[in-house]
């Protein structure tokens, strides 16, 4: 199996450090990629691919939006001021445990929805995503 072994988390963190110019010990799992690290959408194109490399895990930015939106059509997700909604919170609570919703309610915007997105959260999708892909071999 191509994904035995292999230490996800060392992955992601190796890879957002290296693509970031950070050091590794800056990568904690709580940081948030776009936010605490600062990394802009297209440090994350070249993240998604240092881990593609390293995992052969294929991970794109639309399935980072895929599982923080869950399916939900954005009509349903925000409001008309694209304002996250109970909906849309609800979902973005089952794809990042760590917000807490009452703080973001009526805060935020669907464009900061992934400021949010941790580490943690990408090394989980990665790791899901190498499960899935044993399972089906």
């Amino acid at each position: 199996m191509p994904y035995e072994g292999k230490d996800f988390t060392a992955i992601v963190q190796e890879a957002v450090a290296d693509a970031l110019g950070i050091d590794l010990d800056e990568v904690i799992p709580e940081a948030t990629l776009l936010g605490d690290l600062d990394a802009e959408s297209i440090d994350l194109l070249d993240v998604l691919f240092r881990i593609e490399r390293a995992s052969d895990v294929k991970i794109k930015v639309a399935d980072i939006a895929e599982l923080l939106q869950g399916g939900i059509p954005d009509e349903e997700f925000a409001d008309e001021n694209d304002i996250i909604n109970e909906v849309g919170l609800a979902q973005l609570k089952k794809s990042l445990p760590q917000i807490d919703v009452r703080e973001l309610a009526g805060k935020i915007t669907a464009d900061e929805v992934l400021t949010l997105f941790t580490v943690r959260n990408l090394s989980d999708l990665v790791t899901e995503r190498a499960s899935l892909a044993t399972a089906a071999a």
